[in-house]
C-alpha cells in the first residue's frame, strides 16, 4: 500500500539521523539547557528577525498547543478558534481540561476573520454581567488551517489590530508551518508571524523530524516562567538535545524549507491530475493537502492501492477525502497515483456515458 493519508507516516530526514547517530555519546545539560538548543534557538531568533523573542522546543503540537495556550490565559478566560480548529476537533479537550472554554466561531474555508472577533469581544463587554461568562483572551490559528488554507499578511494585520484594541493574545498554531510559507500565493514569512504573533511554533512532527515543535515567543509578557508551564504540562523532554539536534539541522542551511517546497510540488502534480479528471475540490489548497471529491466507485478501486485520510461523504455517490504529501513522498509514488487517477477517471466517464446511451 502507498500510504497518502498523512504527512507523518515516515520517520526522519536521514541528515537528521547521522546527526543524532555522530552526538550519540556526546554528555550535554539536560531540560534544553545543552548547546544545540541553544544554537538552534539562536538561528531560528534570527530567521524570525526577532532577537527579542525566546525559543523552547517541545515534543508534539497537542503538548504545545496545551502548555502555550495554558501560558496566556487565567482559568475564567477563553481561547477564540475556528470551529474546524485543530484544538477544538483534535485534542480530546485538552484545552478545557486547563479551564479554558474554546469559543469556535463558524468558519469559511478554515478561517475566521478580525470582524468575527470583534464582534465577540464586543458582544461580551457590551453584557450587563461580563463576569458571568468566559472572558475572550487569546486568538488560536492554524497557519496553514486544517484544510489546508492560508491567511493572507492582510488578513493577520486586521487580526493583530483587532487584538490590540481588545487586549487579546495571538497564538498560531504551525504544525504545517512550512507548508505553508513555501505554498504558491502565500505573502507571509518567519519575520511577519514574529511581528505579528505573540506566540507562534514552527512544526517539526510534519517536516523532516522523528518529533518536535519550536515555540518561537516574541512577548515578553509570555516569556516569564513559560518553563514553569513547560514542566508541569509534561513537555520537558530530559534529554532535549534531541530537539535542539533536529532543529538546528533543519533551519542551518534552508532544508526545512526545502523539504516544505517538496512536499507541496508532489500535492501540486496530484492536484493536476484530479483538476484533469474532472473532479472538484472540497477546499481549495495550495499546500500538501488536497481535498478531491471523488465518485465512489473511483474510490473503491483506488483504495486497492493507496490509503487516503476520508473526510466527508458528499452524496450517496460522491466522498470527499484527503490526499496529503510529506516531506518524503517519492515521486514515483506520485506518478503512479497521476496515472491510476487519470485512468479511472477516464473508464468511469466510459462506464457513464454506455449507461446513458442505454437508457
Amino acid at each position: 500500500m502507498l500510504w497518502f493519508n498523512c504527512d507523518y507516516n515516515e520517520g526522519a530526514h536521514p541528515r537528521i539521523l547521522e546527526k543524532l547517530a555522530q552526538t550519540n555519546l556526546e554528555q550535554t545539560a539536560g531540560y534544553g539547557n545543552d548547546p544545540y538548543c541553544r544554537q538552534a534557538a539562536e538561528l531560528i531568533k534570527q530567521l524570525c528577525q526577532a532577537p527579542q523573542a525566546e525559543v523552547h522546543f517541545l515534543c508534539g503540537g497537542t503538548q504545545t498547543n496545551l502548555t502555550v495556550l495554558a501560558a496566556c490565559s487565567r482559568p475564567y478566560q477563553s481561547i477564540i478558534s475556528a470551529s474546524s480548529g485543530h484544538i477544538n476537533v483534535h485534542e480530546t479537550g485538552a484545552i478545557e481540561t486547563t479551564g479554558h472554554r474554546i469559543e469556535a466561531l463558524p468558519e469559511i474555508n478554515g478561517k475566521i476573520t478580525a470582524e468575527q472577533i470583534a464582534h465577540l469581544c464586543k458582544a461580551h463587554w457590551e453584557d450587563d454581567n461580563p463576569e458571568f461568562s468566559p472572558q475572550p483572551k487569546t486568538v488560536y490559528l492554524s497557519f496553514p488551517t486544517e484544510y489546508g488554507t492560508l491567511y493572507t499578511k492582510k488578513e493577520l494585520e486586521a487580526i493583530r489590530q483587532v487584538c490590540d484594541d481588545n487586549n487579546l493574545f495571538l497564538f498560531v498554531d504551525g504544525a504545517r508551518l512550512g507548508y505553508g510559507l513555501t505554498a504558491p500565493g502565500n505573502d507571509v514569512t518567519l519575520a511577519d508571524l514574529a511581528a505579528l504573533c505573540d506566540a507562534f511554533y514552527i512544526g517539526g512532527t510534519k517536516i523532516g523530524a522523528l518529533l518536535g515543535e519550536a515555540v518561537v515567543i516574541p512577548n515578553s509578557k509570555l516569556q516569564k516562567d513559560f518553563r514553569y508551564f513547560i514542566k508541569q504540562k509534561g513537555g520537558m523532554l530530559a534529554k532535549g538535545r534531541i530537539l535542539g539536534l533536529q532543529f538546528l539541522t533543519l533551519f542551518e542551511d534552508g532544508l526545512y524549507m526545502q523539504l516544505a517546497q517538496h512536499a507541496n510540488d508532489m500535492a501540486a502534480h496530484i492536484k493536476k491530475a484530479c483538476q484533469q479528471a474532472g473532479f472538484a475540490f472540497l477546499y481549495d489548497s495550495p499546500t500538501n493537502q488536497q481535498f478531491p471529491i471523488i465518485p465512489n466507485d473511483v474510490l473503491a478501486q483506488l483504495e486497492q492501492t493507496y490509503v487516503f485520510a476520508h473526510i466527508k461523504q458528499i452524496d450517496h455517490k460522491h466522498s470527499a477525502i484527503r490526499i496529503c504529501t510529506s516531506w518524503a513522498t517519492r515521486p514515483e509514488d506520485v506518478e503512479q497515483l497521476t496515472i491510476d487517477l487519470a485512468k479511472l477517471a477516464k473508464e468511469t466517464h466510459a462506464t457513464h456515458r454506455v449507461s446513458f446511451i442505454k437508457q
